[in-house]
């Protein structure tokens, strides 16, 4: 009863998930867990070299296909909608940006923190084993590509109250606005390249603010034929912009670091989620498929964190058994993918029951006082000096160790969340209740 008064006196708040979202989520991250069991192929050549062969990456018909399924705009859209709303349910309970930022960093470095130590204490120990120095860089590496995600999407996180705060003063101003600073990077990256990773904040934070956009109901919320409109028209511009020669029409080669082809992908992608929401909603609202999404929503980063540093384990050993190893693109291999997808599914599955609850953040007594801005901000910093370190030189085993001593220290200051400023609580009192309809916001606990 308190929850519903509570609703109706701040309308812009909407207390029910929107599974729509969770779908979309789930979607996409199944598509990015599949797609890279067709690209980790590791080559071990007769003089003893070890190199790791993009597979799918290098196949001409797969340049058209990730155009359609380069999925990495509509998670921050996603993010966008999500974070939105939670920072308005925050701000209800009289938060402030510093707990926002709290929140969203335990949600994230918890779980990456644990990662990074046991990757280190692996690969280190696989090197005093004897292992090849090749292979056990070619792990780190290989491993290692979760965290640019992880990089781009906190750094999306962190700004969001206050580009919450520009959206409500002049929306298309602050989208226009970052939009520009996108283009300026993508024209001077050519003279200075290490520019081009300014995108990495600019691109998403304007990819996540459509998602703002898609929250408030805007210009993405219009009937059938505005939304195909939208959508034959930023493809007709991106398809411009690659036949000009001024972009890759490769999504991945523009992915990282990001430049402007993503952002009209993530306008795209937007729409389509829209256009087809009556269809998604239908299907969200069976109840297998609500309650399925709504178990692997709660342990969504704990898969994408994990399920790359276990495809690389799994292929480093292959290398050093004599299990048949077909050359990458054969049909054998191909053949063979299924296979490697059931077997990181077996992985994946007793590394959940593990460190899955880690993305529950850790909860303070209700009168706990906030931490301090310092800290939090000082959090913020020890994180992101090794991942600007891996972005730019590569991440090696070394930086790995030291990546999880910085991200301990983070998790260390930022302690622990006061519990007024959490999601309310289940009927149980173990975490949020089950989606229910009507939906209307997703807002994550």
């Amino acid at each position: 009863m308190v929850r519903g008064q509570h609703a109706a006196r701040n309308p812009t708040l909407k207390p029910d998930r929107d599974l729509v979202i969770d779908l979309a989520r789930f979607f996409c991250l199944a598509l990015v867990v599949v797609a890279h069991t067709m690209m980790v192929s590791p080559v071990l050549h007769p003089d003893g070299t070890v190199t790791s062969y993009n597979t799918l990456g290098n196949e001409k018909w797969f340049e058209p296909v990730v155009w359609v399924l380069q999925v990495m705009p509509l998670f921050f859209v996603a993010g966008g909608m999500t974070g939105l709303q939670s920072w308005r349910r925050l701000r209800a309970r009289g938060g402030n940006t510093f707990d926002f930022m709290q929140a969203r960093m335990l949600r994230l470095l918890r779980p990456a923190a644990v990662l990074l130590a046991i990757m280190f204490t692996g690969l280190w120990a696989a090197r005093l084993g004897g292992v090849d120095p090749q292979v056990v860089e070619l792990l780190v590496s290989g491993a290692g590509m979760p965290l640019w995600f992880l990089a781009a999407y906190l750094a999306a996180q962190l700004n969001l109250p206050l580009l919450a705060r520009l959206h409500a003063r002049a929306p298309w101003l602050t989208l226009a606005g970052l939009t520009s600073l996108v283009v300026a990077v993508d024209c001077l990256r050519g003279a200075m390249p290490a520019l081009a990773y300014l995108n990495m904040v600019f691109l998403w934070c304007a990819v996540q603010q459509l998602g703002f956009f898609l929250a408030d109901g805007g210009p993405l919320a219009l009937g059938r034929p505005v939304l195909v409109a939208i959508i034959v028209g930023s493809n007709l511009v991106l398809g411009l912009l690659v036949w000009l020669g001024l972009y890759s029409g490769n999504m991945l080669v523009n992915l990282n670091p990001p430049n402007l082809t993503l952002f009209l992908l993530g306008v795209s992608q937007a729409a389509t989620l829209q256009l087809l929401r009556p269809v998604l909603s239908r299907l969200a609202s069976r109840r297998r498929v609500r309650q399925f999404i709504g178990v692997a929503g709660r342990r969504s980063m704990t898969v994408y964190l994990w399920h790359l540093p276990l495809l690389a384990a799994l292929s480093g050993l292959l290398l050093l058994t004599d299990f048949p190893k077909p050359a990458g693109g054969t049909a054998a291999w191909w053949w063979g993918r299924p296979l490697v997808l059931l077997a990181l599914i077996g992985l994946l599955l007793p590394v959940l029951a593990l460190f899955g609850r880690l993305e529950e953040r850790p909860t303070a007594p209700a009168s706990a006082r906030s931490r301090p801005a310092a800290a939090v901000l000082m959090a913020a910093v020890v994180v992101y000096v090794p991942v600007a370190d891996a972005a730019l030189n590569g991440l090696t085993l070394g930086l790995l160790g030291g990546g999880a001593a910085c991200f301990a220290l983070a998790v260390l200051l930022l302690g622990r969340i006061p519990a007024r400023f959490l999601a309310d609580p289940g009927s149980d009192g173990s975490g949020p209740p089950l989606p229910r309809p009507p939906l209307s916001a997703n807002v994550e606990p």
